[in-house]
């Protein structure tokens, strides 16, 4: 447990992550280490998720609790694995260097990243929790705790992306560089802001995919927060969608 947490310290202070690594192509994040550690974070947020349910005595509220533990790692490391094909796609069409798997390794990290955040959030859901008998608060609560630590992790995420696709460095600083050893002239370099300009909109088209897709799965697997009033189910049934329900919670909330 201490390397992990040793581990997660330098993935967090960048040091995982550095400039040099990274042109390589190397991304130093070991997947026996990272993986256990996402499925150990998110299950940490799970746990405090699942108080509501315990303390508000929803049926079978110790079963909700476990399945909040088991259903939130879930969740991320789905969404991983339906939105890693399509960043692959993209780095490797902006010329990055990164093979499958360090592309996997980027994207564990940044999950990781994630859940680090949601996991320092549970004491202040924790508390919330025995402040509060409002389901409908819990639940837009946990969508706002989340939607935080996934722009952080999605942040980390994009300043990785952005210094691959600035390498390697911009050698030529004319219309075009001279070879003196061979007698010829170079054509000339794309200046490097046009290349960073269309990274980051190709790169947030697939925050945008990204984004979307974890949303509908966290729709796909609730319920997170048991409620009160309804029996224990691992699923509900599959209608409406993530945004209709959000709506739906806040109206509710304002009309109390």
């Amino acid at each position: 447990m201490r390397t992990w947490l040793k581990q997660l310290d330098e993935l967090l202070r960048g040091r995982l992550t550095a400039p040099e690594l990274l042109a390589e192509g190397r991304v130093e994040l070991p997947l026996g280490r990272f993986m256990p550690l996402a499925v150990v974070l998110g299950m940490t947020y799970g746990f405090f998720m699942g108080w509501f349910a315990l303390l508000r005595g929803a049926p079978s509220a110790s079963t909700q609790m476990i399945a909040s533990m088991i259903k939130l790692p879930a969740l991320f490391l789905l969404t991983l694995v339906v939105t890693l094909p399509s960043l692959y796609v993209f780095s490797a069409l902006l010329g990055c260097r990164l093979s499958f798997r360090a592309t996997l390794r980027l994207l564990v990290g940044a999950v990781v990243v994630n859940l680090a955040i949601a996991a320092s959030f549970g004491p202040i859901l924790g508390f919330f929790t025995l402040s509060t008998t409002s389901y409908s608060f819990m639940i837009l609560l946990n969508v706002v705790l989340l939607a935080i630590g996934g722009l952080v992790g999605l942040g980390f995420l994009m300043q990785i992306l952005r210094r691959l696709a600035s390498w390697p460095p911009w050698v030529p600083t004319g219309p075009a560089a001279v070879d003196a050893a061979n007698g010829y002239v170079a054509a000339p370099t794309p200046h490097p802001s046009d290349t960073l300009g269309q990274a980051r909109s190709i790169f947030r088209v697939w925050l945008v995919i990204y984004s979307l897709v974890g949303m509908q799965m966290g729709w796909l697997l609730r319920p997170f927060v048991g409620s009160p009033d309804l029996p224990f189910a691992w699923f509900r049934v599959r209608e409406g969608n993530f945004f209709l329900a959000v709506v739906a919670h806040l109206k509710t909330l304002l009309d109390q």
